[in-house]
């Protein structure tokens, strides 16, 4: 992965974990757009990866992220994963605490870091040692992010407010990977579903990033997936 140069003395991540057998596994691109994307990530630019679900957006973006705040003098303390959880935007009426309400939410996270480190506790592990923080949309508002990594998961269920309080929330040291689709939007309200691509528009026209597009052909989820997504677009559903 790409190596930035360390601004501040921070120590060796990798020590971070102090697990035995707690490895991050050596994934590679399997289609010509995830090869794009890594060579976009080593060139040091901010990512939005907009595409077809299966096409491993998330997963990729997951682990480059770790690989990166695991590497010894990394400038990044953590990974930080930023979605909605729900359509009202507001998780106050739910029951529990903040942790119990956005649980639910989480498991497509754990799922991938039981793939990429190999354990199924991976993700527990990691949030518990603050190498990984899960945020949602309603908590973000206010805070400063730095010296971390930022997946912004499911963007296209964020309307164009919320997008715009996440980029402007990003401090020093950081590196923001958006991820979303606005084929696959929750929003039923037309202005709403056309916030995501109002700031698709802003990304394409900055520098520090880079817009990669996944198609039919980048979906490796499974063949009945790949089938079901094919068959869905050409019937225009």
């Amino acid at each position: 992965m790409g190596r930035h140069k360390a601004k501040t003395n921070i120590k060796n991540r990798k020590s971070l974990l102090n697990e035995p057998y707690f490895h991050l596994q050596e994934i590679s691109a399997i289609t010509f757009t995830q090869d794009k994307v890594w060579t976009a990530y080593e060139s040091e630019k901010n990512l939005f990866l907009h595409g077809l679900a299966g096409t491993g957006k998330t997963f990729i973006s997951c682990y480059l992220g770790m690989s990166e705040v695991l590497e010894t003098q990394s400038v990044y303390k953590n990974l930080t994963i930023v979605r909605s959880v729900v359509p009202t935007r507001d998780i106050g009426f739910l029951p529990g605490t903040e942790e119990q309400k956005t649980e639910v939410y989480e498991t497509p996270y754990k799922s991938i870091f039981t793939n990429i480190f190999q354990r199924g506790d991976a993700y527990e592990i990691l949030r518990k040692k603050n190498a990984v923080n899960f945020l949602t949309t309603s908590y973000i508002r206010g805070i400063t992010l730095e010296d971390t990594i930022i997946i912004v998961d499911e963007c296209q269920n964020l309307n164009f407010h919320e997008l715009d309080t996440i980029i402007t929330r990003i401090g020093d040291n950081c590196k923001i990977i958006f991820c979303g689709d606005f084929r696959q939007s929750d929003f039923n309200k037309s202005t709403e579903r056309k916030g995501v691509q109002d700031f698709i528009e802003i990304i394409k026209d900055m520098p520090e990033f880079s817009f990669i597009e996944f198609h039919q052909s980048d979906i490796v989820r499974s063949e009945l997936v790949k089938n079901y997504i094919i068959l869905k677009d050409k019937k225009g559903l």
